[in-house]
């Protein structure tokens, strides 16, 4: 996410971190940089001009002139600009959804077709019945598209929340208005309205959009946009902004943006806050933006605390208190144990969720490595062990050559890749043996073969 950018803004980063002393002519170099850094990644030039003016104007002045390091104070700047460029008022804290009015709080959510409005609806849907324990109510006002309405049920349903039913022959405002009813005489905390979307902005869907505002008076109006749009988001952006009061913006396959300038314009070109980004197919691939880390991460430093919750939310704290204690007394660490990791690392978003969220230097000790095909591996180890019988899990040393043979035809792979796991696996085990020796430095220097890929 956001290679390009983060990628020439950590070499402006370490270039600074050499210098001495901050003079006129190296602050012009690091902005020069930055500039190029901002335009390549399609950064709107309105949002560069007043990034670039801002940091000069603050780098160059006493906050900077009386550090005792000001390559490390113009980083700071430029972290805390990069912040509120992003962020606007909430630089600091993530902008939160109105629930301030008499339930049902409706949301409705507009944008282009094919941005991601309908997993969207079912992604946010699943956010806050798991987090805010809100009863949830779902519809769909889509009646061009083929199979919109089957489609949000299908995502509603997976989720756990309630489903609306409405029919193609219906008008937008109907539906919302009986939705709306429904939601009211059982108890829904929230009500959340997905429309229909075209390939591009025309009359009629504003006009039709409009009126569906005007009808159900929403808590809430969010814009969902496709990050991968670049400039084109912006603009869409504010075509909508110049016609819906909208209250917030949801950036959608933000894993897929290399650049990232739509999440560094949208905000500034809308007025509105940015207040959630999505992030792969998954239905939990929703997250709560906050402004400074998307800065933190741009600039290579990691976001280390959505690292941590991602761990609170997919690792089962029973299972992994289990596995510390049969090995703190002397337990073998054996198949079934190594199979619940892989899943545990699968829950948590997967390698390349993880590393995305680490500072630059632990992604460059990471080396070129393919998290993609380090994660199908991963698939296939599972695979593997899943082969075996509950013997050869329990105790690996059973598995000979026949029996690998047997396990390989069973996965539907190679010996070869059987031979591999098993090795993966003894060095897993052997990290494991140096914990329960209490010898963390030895556990370290085992880590590094222990992720598939990686070497």
């Amino acid at each position: 996410m956001l290679d390009n950018l983060t990628q020439r803004m950590a070499r402006v980063v370490k270039t600074l971190r050499g210098e001495a002393r901050l003079t006129e002519a190296n602050t012009q170099d690091m902005l020069r940089e930055v500039r190029l850094a901002l335009l390549e990644a399609d950064v709107a030039l309105p949002v560069v001009r007043e990034f670039i003016a801002k940091v000069k104007e603050k780098a160059l002045g006493e906050e900077v002139i009386s550090s005792l390091t000001p390559g490390q104070a113009l980083v700071a700047v430029v972290q805390r600009e990069l912040t509120a460029i992003i962020g606007g008022d909430y630089e600091g804290k993530a902008s939160e959804l109105n629930f301030a009015v008499t339930p049902p709080a409706i949301i409705l959510m507009a944008g282009l077709q094919g941005a991601g409005k309908t997993t969207t609806v079912g992604k946010l849907a699943k956010l806050l019945r798991e987090k805010q324990k809100k009863k949830v109510l779902t519809v769909s006002c889509d009646v061009y598209r083929p199979a919109a309405i089957q489609q949000l049920k299908t995502v509603t349903e997976q989720v756990g929340a309630d489903f609306f039913a409405s029919e193609p022959g219906q008008k937008p405002v109907d539906i919302a208005l009986a939705a709306l009813d429904w939601a009211k005489k059982h108890y829904h905390d929230v009500l959340i309205v997905d429309t229909a979307g075209r390939l591009g902005i025309d009359e009629a869907m504003m006009q039709e959009i409009a009126a569906l505002h005007t009808a159900i008076k929403p808590a809430e109006t969010l814009f969902v946009v496709d990050a991968m749009l670049g400039q084109d988001a912006v603009n869409t952006a504010k075509a909508f902004n110049d016609t819906l009061p909208l209250t917030g913006v949801v950036l959608t396959k933000l894993d897929g943006d290399s650049r990232g300038g739509a999440a560094l314009s949208v905000r500034h070109v809308t007025g509105k806050p940015i207040k959630f980004v999505g992030v792969g197919e998954k239905l939990d691939g929703l997250e709560v933006f906050y402004p400074d880390r998307m800065a933190n991460r741009i600039l290579g430093m990691g976001d280390i605390l959505a690292l941590v919750e991602e761990a609170q939310r997919g690792v089962d704290v029973d299972a992994a208190q289990k596995l510390a204690n049969k090995v703190k007394k002397g337990g073998d660490f054996d198949l079934n144990d190594f199979r619940a990791q892989l899943s545990q690392m699968k829950k948590m978003g997967g390698l390349g969720s993880l590393m995305d969220k680490l500072p630059a230097q632990f992604q460059q000790a990471a080396g070129n490595a393919d998290m993609n095909q380090a994660e199908k591996q991963m698939r296939r180890m599972e695979g593997i062990i899943s082969s075996m019988t509950l013997a050869e899990r329990s105790k690996p040393e059973l598995i000979k050559a026949s029996r690998k043979r047997r396990i390989a035809a069973g996965a539907g792979v190679q010996v070869q890749e059987v031979n591999r796991m098993l090795a993966q696996f003894e060095q897993m085990r052997g990290m494991m043996k140096k914990l329960k020796g209490g010898n963390l430095a030895k556990m370290m220097r085992g880590m590094k073969g222990m992720m598939p890929g990686m070497r």
